[in-house]
């Protein structure tokens, strides 16, 4: 007969992968809502640029959903759930309200920035609690930030005027 050794869930102390999960649980939902709004966005733009901005909302979306799926696969990874139910994102995202129907490009984009550096506070939130925390944890918000942040710079370069 073979010795099985049964694994725990994570290697992780509970009271830090629960302190990880209550700061990457926001993090999840704000990206969650970043990558449905910027989506409805897509659909919805207007003007002159439509076409180039048509395409980079997608890499927005694509983005978002990247660095949720990351930030939720860190929180799994440490043996605890996360709850993204569309509910819940509705309940707790802080990133805002888009404009319903066609809008112009300037007002998406404008739009779309409002909700990224909404969700990068929230970002920013996550490095600060978890620098101690977990540190590495703390990495996987440092690449969404840097990530946020570029996607930002894409965007506002449609409409900065110098």
């Amino acid at each position: 007969m073979t010795d099985l050794k049964v694994m725990p869930h994570s290697s992780t102390d509970p009271d830090i992968a629960s302190g990880v999960a209550q700061v990457l649980g926001p993090v999840v939902v704000d990206l969650t809502a970043l990558s449905v709004d910027s989506k409805q966005a897509h659909w919805h733009v207007r003007g002159a640029n439509f076409q180039a901005v048509h395409e980079l909302l997608d890499v927005v979306v694509d983005n978002a959903r990247q660095y949720a799926d990351t930030a939720a696969e860190r929180v799994i990874a440490l043996g605890l759930p996360i709850d993204v139910r569309i509910q819940t994102v509705a309940k707790k995202a802080t990133t805002g309200t888009m404009s319903a129907g066609f809008q112009q490009a300037d007002t998406v984009i404008a739009e779309v920035i409002s909700a990224i550096d909404a969700a990068l506070v929230t970002v920013h939130t996550a490095v600060e609690e978890l620098a101690q925390l977990d540190p590495v944890s703390q990495d996987v918000a440092i690449e969404i930030a840097r990530g946020l942040q570029k996607d930002r710079w894409f965007l506002f370069s449609h409409i900065s005027a110098k």
